[in-house]
């Protein structure tokens, strides 16, 4: 009685060739390793790694100009303080403000977990509270700036209380983020409708529809969101911590 050898590796696996040759060899064959990605998150993930890099030459921009300032720099629990009740409390907008960022994030990642049970009602309400809580945000950095501009005297180009490069990095970097967090928002909404109106159901024509019964563009909305709260985060530990 024949018995037939079976074996382990799967058929179109390549033979691997050994040494620096076989590494090089297996790193560009992109096409085995991202052959299953769908070509949206792909490019996804691309502009979030170049915009990484542009938000990443602003910080260490930032670093650098309070590092060579030769005028003191404006201490953040004073100059982004807000009196309630006749007390200064610092930070506490900025406090409140990281609080929305970190609670979307939560929302989002639940938008994108019932958008793929297919879910259209509670994808829609997730989806429509996040936009709100970055709106939330953007109208809180809105007040904060108008507080600096109006109350504090600080411009783009020039600083009453230290550092005359405080106001120019300041507003280059929270104006850059805030951007973001609006086209986010605006985006957020767009998808939101979208599901509730089951045109990723049905695959309706327009604008960011995707393929029939799919909702990975919900997905694909949330990395770019977790990615606007990660550069938050480290925003708030270099403008207000230090």
């Amino acid at each position: 009685m024949l018995h037939t050898a079976t074996s382990t590796t799967p058929l179109h696996s390549p033979e691997l060739e050994g040494g620096v040759k076989g590494i090089v060899s297996d790193w560009s064959a992109d096409q085995q390793s991202f052959k299953k990605v769908p070509w949206g998150k792909a490019m996804m993930w691309i502009f979030l790694v170049s915009d990484t890099f542009i938000f990443s030459i602003f910080l260490i921009s930032y670093m650098t100009a309070r590092m060579s300032a030769t005028d003191p720099w404006p201490h953040s629990s004073e100059i982004f303080a807000l009196t309630i009740a006749g007390k200064s409390i610092p930070l506490v907008l900025i406090a409140l403000m990281t609080f929305i960022l970190i609670t979307s994030s939560g929302t989002m990642a639940m938008a994108v977990n019932f958008g793929y049970r297919k879910n259209r009602k509670v994808t829609f309400i997730l989806l429509m509270i996040t936009a709100f809580l970055g709106a939330s945000f953007v109208g809180m950095q809105a007040f904060e700036w108008t507080k600096l501009i109006v109350e504090e005297g600080i411009r783009p180009w020039g600083n009453p209380l230290g550092a005359a490069q405080f106001g120019s990095v300041f507003f280059m970097v929270t104006g850059f983020h805030g951007t973001h967090v609006s086209i986010g928002v605006i985006f957020l909404i767009i998808v939101a409708i979208k599901v509730y109106r089951g045109d990723l159901d049905n695959e309706r024509p327009g604008f960011l529809t995707g393929r029939k019964g799919n909702y990975e563009i919900v997905e694909i909305v949330g990395l770019y969101w977790h990615f606007v709260d990660l550069v938050w985060v480290f925003i708030f530990a270099f403008f207000y911590l230090w």
